[in-house]
């Protein structure tokens, strides 16, 4: 592979030679990652299961690692930012474990596409108790519904939270003559956001694992794609990659109108901002409150800020109450999440260290090469590029758009992996081991071969198997079982037992501490003037 990926340009924004004299890389050993990972519960027979959020495992509101995301039936589970790969996936094995020893006959359905589901209005919609906090994220979620249907909300996937440590921008910005003010490390994660755009549609080609679903998904809505039929009730697409990324999945006619910018942190605030307050006509028939009815949010294109869908957002931890646009206004960005991943089949727990591995590697690249800034047609690209990977990545000889010229993409992908074969070298000299060239090396055999990638394998797997439903049916009684023998690490049963506990008392104490009725909360919350840093 070493003369395969020899580079055919490079575009690095910084020296690596001045880098490495000067222990820049080894800072880079004490990146932080954390792992959101959401999927369902689901019934022996592997229907969805249609129980509450199970009182052991806490108050969804606010326990640390275990919480739902739009339907009681959907769980998440969150590791904290760590800097050891191992510990990340040791934590979240944890949690894996003490939830399926405490959900009964229930299972965790073990795909990003839904499991069958005969009738979306059966959805139950996630319940955070009665502060007003709760009730807000409930109404969120009636607005999602209604807006959006409740299909689109159970689809899965993982979010990868990634952070650079301060020595390392301090390295980088010395470099340039720069100084690591937050202003100037967030304008570095918005060239990183700019570059992970560009070469997106990378991540759902090697770790897309959604090629097939079920037909219920579908079912009385126009699509348009030439769907095959597999098995009972399987549908799929011969070379998709992920179609939870594609306008099945995370998508809205309302928010691709939005031209939302990746060229500064202010101009991206402001125009979230602008779309939270712009009224829309598609929503203005469901109530934002009137007579106390609650359908969604506001008639606004976007209810909150974590409505708009994007394959990576730049965030800041938000105090209570507290809007993620004015976190960032105020402090800059803290870190990223990635949110183009699919759950990941071969894993009982969603995700790989592996894929940890690459994408440590895929980032820090984003981070070091040129970033110019996004014109529209340079960023209409970006979403081109990715449609066409989610629905045709492994196609053979399929092209992609590189300013405004089609590309192979084979070609294309030489080019990059070149690049991330010379960064993993380099990151590499922390640990002493090679396990960043070889996780390039291993994704590198997806590109010659797309039978390897997570999408080909699953679809090749159903094909000689059967249908979609039943392989996952399987997959999860064999997950129920693994994660069953799992042996804990970090948090015993106790431990968790305890937050659960925890978790209770704090959701209680919140509802005691309301002071105003929830419309007026409500009203409190969009009124209040946008936060300004120095203000």
């Amino acid at each position: 592979m070493e003369s395969t990926l020899r580079p055919l340009t490079h575009d690095f924004s910084y020296d690596f030679d001045a880098l490495k004299s000067t222990s820049a890389f080894s800072a880079l050993s004490m990146i932080k990652r954390g792992v959101e990972r959401e999927c369902l519960r689901i019934n022996p027979a592997g229907t969805l299961a249609l129980t509450p959020h199970p009182q052991a495992l806490g108050a969804a509101l606010t326990h640390e690692s275990i919480t739902t995301d739009y339907s009681e039936s959907l769980l998440e589970f969150i590791t904290p930012p760590e800097s050891d790969v191992n510990t990340t996936i040791a934590q979240l094995e944890d949690v894996h474990k003490f939830t399926i020893d405490n959900i009964g006959e229930e299972r965790l359905w073990p795909l990003s596409m839904p499991c069958f589901i005969e009738n979306a209005d059966d959805i139950p919609l996630a319940y955070f108790g009665e502060s007003n906090v709760g009730k807000m994220k409930k109404a969120y979620r009636m607005g999602l519904r209604n807006r959006y249907g409740s299909m689109m909300q159970v689809i899965s996937g993982v979010h990868f939270n990634f952070s650079v440590p301060e020595s390392f921008w301090q390295h980088l910005a010395t470099q340039k003559g720069e100084e690591a003010t937050q202003d100037w490390i967030s304008a570095a994660y918005f060239g990183l956001i700019r570059n992970y755009r560009r070469s997106c549609w990378l991540i759902p080609y090697l770790f897309g694992a959604s090629p097939a679903l079920c037909s219920s998904f579908v079912e009385g809505r126009e699509h348009g794609l030439d769907f095959k039929k597999l098995g009972r009730g399987t549908l799929y697409l011969p070379y998709a990659t992920s179609l939870r990324m594609s306008g099945l999945g995370y998508t809205s006619n309302e928010q691709s109108s939005l031209r939302i910018c990746y060229n500064s942190i202010d101009t991206y605030v402001q125009l979230l901002r602008e779309a939270m307050y712009k009224p829309s006509k598609n929503y203005a028939g469901f109530a934002a409150g009137e007579g106390g009815n609650f359908q969604q949010l506001s008639k606004n294109v976007l209810q909150i800020e974590n409505e708009f869908y994007s394959p990576i957002r730049p965030k800041q931890p938000t105090a209570s109450g507290e809007k993620p646009t004015d976190a960032l206004a105020l402090r800059g960005v803290n870190y990223i999440e990635v949110r183009a991943l699919d759950v990941n089949p071969f894993s009982p727990i969603g995700i790989a260290k592996e894929q940890v591995d690459f994408l440590d590697v895929f980032l820090v690249t984003c981070l070091l090469k040129d970033s110019p800034e996004f014109n529209e047609d340079g960023f209409k690209e970006t979403e081109v590029n990715l449609n066409r990977v989610v629905l045709e990545g492994r196609k053979p000889g399929l092209s992609l758009l590189q300013n405004n010229q089609e590309v192979a993409m084979q070609d294309w992908a030489k080019a990059l992996f070149s690049q991330y074969a010379d960064v993993a070298a380099m990151m590499d000299e922390n640990y002493g081991d090679s396990r960043y060239s070889d996780a390039v090396k291993r994704e590198w055999q997806k590109i010659e071969n797309p039978d390897l990638t997570y999408s080909g394998r699953w679809l090749n797997k159903l094909l000689a198997e059967g249908d979609n439903a039943v392989l996952g049916r399987e997959l999860a009684e064999t997950y129920r079982q693994q994660i069953g023998d799992f042996s804990y690490h970090f948090k015993s049963a106790e431990a968790f037992e305890a937050e659960a506990e925890r978790s209770f008392a704090l959701q209680r104490e919140i509802e005691a501490g309301d002071e105003v009725s929830f419309s007026q909360f409500i009203s409190d919350y969009f009124s209040k003037e946008p936060a300004k840093k120095n203000a």
